[in-house]
């Protein structure tokens, strides 16, 4: 697995560090969860903005 080095805002750094302690997680797998959602939310929004594509309105014939 490839490995990737961020800096964090102390306030971030601290709030993966509690995350740790509270949930018996290591560090780096709270971090890759976080990415996980947010490429997870990043999916959706694309779905969603084309969705309002105009190609896409499909007009139904009777």
């Amino acid at each position: 697995m490839p490995t990737v080095t961020i800096t964090l805002t102390p306030e971030l750094a601290k709030f993966v560090s509690e995350l740790a302690v509270e949930t018996s997680q290591t560090e780096t797998d709270i971090v890759c969860q976080a990415l996980s959602f947010y490429a997870e939310e990043q999916a959706i929004q694309r779905v969603l903005l084309a969705s309002k594509e105009p190609s896409l309105d499909v007009e139904i014939l009777n």
